[in-house]
């Protein structure tokens, strides 16, 4: 059984890496904190393409962006 390492043991050895390594270890953690749901990607996947439809068609009206920052201001 491996035995888990505590914050400041892991930092400690992290702090031993060359500095190319710490970098591709602080892009492995923060990778691991934004992986996409699934479900929900395919949700918005499916939303996006009506969207893009409605648009197609006509069914929406676009706004200039002019306008809309005209609005904001």
């Amino acid at each position: 059984m491996k035995k888990l390492m505590d914050t400041k043991t892991i930092l400690s050895e992290a702090l031993h890496l060359r500095p190319a390594e710490r970098l591709h270890l602080i892009e492995l953690l923060t990778h691991s904190l934004s992986k996409p749901d699934e479900k929900i990607e395919q949700i918005w996947a499916v939303e996006s393409e009506k969207r893009f439809k409605a648009l197609e068609e006509g069914k929406v009206k676009t706004i200039p962006l002019k306008e809309i920052i005209q609005r904001y201001k």
